[in-house]
């Protein structure tokens, strides 16, 4: 790492609260570890877990940096010792347990996926935490099947948007939930069959209309709060109910006789504390079944903005309003 500088450009969190508390700073460049690559980053996509951490509500795992992001596009910097698979100058995006924000990041190798093809390194940054978190919570824990009914909720988010897209390609009839009508017709234009404006509609009473009565099988939740037993009277018999996050709130006052009326499943997960193993797991399985959907143009990550590193405060205002269709991106050296 000679070569390297010794210092680089991260965004810290001076103080936990709003936007304005994300700073550029000096940090040193960090050294790959065991089974680790350094990746001189091109791009960074922003993510709500960016803004909890940002907030003081989703500390870094042991061992991870403090620095905010969770996941990249670049180039191979330098290898740490028992890298076989990348060589320095190789393009790749990858999923990390933190420290995205900033001019170089560690990986480990296991977590690293190759560029789709025809991506700049702004679209390939806008893939690893999103693909990731909605393979394993939709179809893994999830089990959805082509020709099942799906509900997303947050549909114009980042989440949303690849799920809609996902789950539709997979065969399934797919609705979602958003908070405007203009946001309902954007994800209907990626498949969802009906956008539901959740300000104006009651998405329990809409759902099993287009269901006929049934309900849906599948439903994948980032709200909770009171959302929590609607959920559960709009799922169907064997109906299946995935938390990925509690936006509105982790508790509520919740009648459990219909989880047992009709053989429910309720479950969850978070991505950033999990194993390096169980990662590459996740990340083999969207080589194998994913990555050929990226790479025909069949699914893709969908753009809503793009800001230089350095206003990464920026960034997280546009996410904070809630106006946003899609992922934000840091753009580095822009």
């Amino acid at each position: 790492m000679s070569d390297l500088p010794q210092e680089m450009t991260a965004i810290e969190i001076k103080e936990f609260g709003g936007p304005e508390n994300l700073v550029p700073g000096a940090r040193p460049v960090p050294e790959p570890k065991q089974g680790e690559v350094l990746i001189k980053v091109a791009a960074a996509g922003v993510n709500r877990p960016d803004v909890l951490q940002r907030m003081g509500g989703y500390n870094p795992p042991p061992g991870a940096s403090d620095i905010p992001g969770l996941e990249v596009a670049g180039t191979v910097a330098a290898v740490g010792p028992g890298v076989t698979r990348l060589k320095v100058g190789d393009p790749l995006c990858a999923l990390v347990a933190g420290g995205g924000y900033a001019e170089y990041c560690v990986a480990p190798e296991a977590q690293c996926l190759a560029v789709p093809d025809g991506y700049d390194m702004v679209k390939a940054a806008a893939v690893p935490e999103t693909y990731f978190t909605v393979w394993t919570n939709v179809f893994d824990r999830g089990r959805l099947q082509g020709g099942e009914t799906f509900l997303v909720h947050g549909g114009a988010s980042g989440i949303g948007t690849t799920a809609i897209q996902l789950a539709k390609a997979f065969g399934a009839r797919v609705f979602a939930t958003a908070s405007t009508d203009e946001k309902c017709r954007e994800i209907e234009a990626l498949g969802a069959e009906r956008g539901i404006n959740y300000k104006t509609e009651d998405y329990v009473e809409v759902v099993k209309e287009l269901t006929g009565g049934q309900g849906v099988n599948l439903i994948l939740d980032m709200v909770g709060g009171s959302y929590i037993q609607r959920n559960i009277s709009a799922l169907a018999v064997e109906g299946r109910l995935v938390y990925i996050a509690f936006l509105g709130g982790p508790t509520a006052e919740v009648n459990f006789a219909p989880v047992m009326l009709k053989r429910l499943t309720i479950t969850g997960s978070t991505l950033r504390p999990q194993s390096i193993e169980s990662k590459a797991a996740i990340g083999k399985s969207l080589e194998e079944k994913v990555w050929p959907l990226l790479n025909a143009g069949t699914v893709k990550p969908i753009i809503d903005s793009v800001f230089p590193l350095e206003q990464a405060n920026k960034a997280h205002e546009r996410i904070d309003d809630s106006g946003h269709i899609g992922k934000i991106v840091l753009e580095v050296g822009a």
